[in-house]
């Protein structure tokens, strides 16, 4: 009997509370009294910032690029060269028939194990392992050169391994061995203008220690 009473009880109380509820989600809700007059407000966005509602044509393409910072890494490295090479475009092909992210003319990738050039410009894994294969075989070309003149000035740029492979990747290691060991007399320069020297110092201090020195290295 008790029982019955204390569950009757509690089931009036939970109806009352549910009606309670109901006629206070029906009342207006004055907002006037809710203000940030007078306060002092942090926005993460300029007041004065145009934005895309606003002015759509006021925002220029580079406001939309994503830019990681990926700073003096091996990763930067790369990507910084391949910026320069191609915009970073996997299916670039210059004037002059160089291919890919990295621009590889096709006797340089036969040096590292690719015989398609049709086929390699398709595939963005083997680019990729294609850049770090020629980049050992030039480490280990320049191995002596690296050694030798890494922290000396030359041209008015202090010489860095990340400068030298750089410049490789651009004119090959003949080159810049040719640049080193003339003191920058001998300056390669390519279809473009671009010179050993300007990549030497483009491209200086980036962490290249991934890259290991391998003569027989490939691709495939």
């Amino acid at each position: 009997m008790v029982k019955n009473i204390a569950r009757s009880v509690t089931i009036t109380l939970t109806i009352l509370a549910l009606l309670y509820v109901s006629f206070r989600s029906n009342e207006t809700i004055d907002l006037s009294k809710y203000s940030t007059e007078g306060l002092d407000l942090n926005y993460t966005v300029s007041l004065d910032e145009t934005t895309v509602n606003d002015n759509p044509s006021a925002l220029s393409d580079s406001d939309f690029e994503f830019s990681p910072y990926l700073g003096k890494s091996f990763v930067g490295f790369k990507e910084a060269l391949a910026f320069k090479e191609s915009g970073g475009d996997y299916n670039s092909v210059n004037t002059y028939g160089y291919l890919g992210k990295y621009q590889f003319g096709s006797e340089t990738l036969k040096l590292i194990g690719i015989y398609n050039p049709a086929s390699f410009l398709k595939n963005p894994r083997l680019q990729e392992k294609a850049f770090i294969a020629n980049s050992a075989r030039n480490k280990w070309i320049l191995r002596r050169d690296i050694k030798n003149f890494v922290g000396k000035r030359i041209n008015g740029i202090i010489i860095t391994e990340s400068g030298i492979l750089a410049a490789a990747h651009l004119a090959g290691p003949g080159s810049v061995k040719n640049y080193l060991r003339s003191y920058g007399l001998d300056n390669f320069e390519d279809g473009y203008g671009t010179t050993v020297h300007y990549y030497m110092k483009r491209f200086s201090g980036y962490d290249t220690s991934f890259i290991k020195a391998n003569r027989e290295a490939k691709a495939i």
